[in-house]
């Protein structure tokens, strides 16, 4: 997906304004946009979602029960919980790597595609939990601007579909996921 593209004929630029050195601006790209990919994982904010997640599903009940206690849900979330541990090893495996002088590689990635993956299924799950309460959204109403709309539900409902939509950029930005898979197939696999 184009975003934007600019292009620039017979521009001159003086010496002193040269940033790196000449024709090596896709290199110092590319170098910018890995480190941008392991930011994008957002380990330490899913933990956090995860956490918000855990109490809603305690809130809410499915047949007089908490939702936490249904197999299917805990299942889900047990999951999630999985492959965000094990995202974060790949983390602190990439981060050991910069320590020691090694710049990311393909494991950049990796973490863009499995953080963004994950950070949707967070926000659909939450969406599942909040249940009905999440379809009444109404933007910018609190109770002490003088409107009759109230939020309807719990607080914590209030922005779990405007968060859920919101969410769903993650895998375009920083390069899309088809695009990591094409840059990992390259780089790991060598096709």
């Amino acid at each position: 997906m184009l975003v934007n593209e600019t292009w620039l004929t017979d521009v001159r630029v003086p010496v002193e304004n040269l940033v790196g050195q000449e024709n090596k601006g896709w290199t110092y790209a590319k170098f910018l946009l890995a480190h941008e990919r392991s930011g994008i994982a957002g380990v330490a904010r899913s933990k956090r979602g995860v956490e918000k997640l855990r109490e809603i599903a305690a809130n809410e009940t499915l047949d007089g029960a908490p939702l936490i206690k249904d197999f299917d849900f805990a299942k889900k979330v047990s999951q999630l919980e999985i492959d965000l541990a094990a995202l974060e090893i790949t983390e602190l495996r990439t981060l050991a790597g910069e320590q020691a002088g090694k710049g990311p590689g393909p494991e950049s990635s990796i973490l863009k595609i499995k953080g963004t993956e994950i950070q949707q299924r967070l926000t659909e799950l939450t969406l599942e939990a909040v249940g009905t309460y999440s379809a009444p959204y109404m933007g910018g109403v609190s109770n002490d601007n003088g409107s009759n709309e109230h939020p309807v539900g719990p607080d914590y409902a209030a922005h779990a579909a405007a968060t859920y939509f919101n969410m769903r950029k993650t895998s375009i930005y920083g390069g899309s996921n088809e695009i990591q898979r094409n840059i990992i197939t390259k780089m790991i696999l060598g096709l």
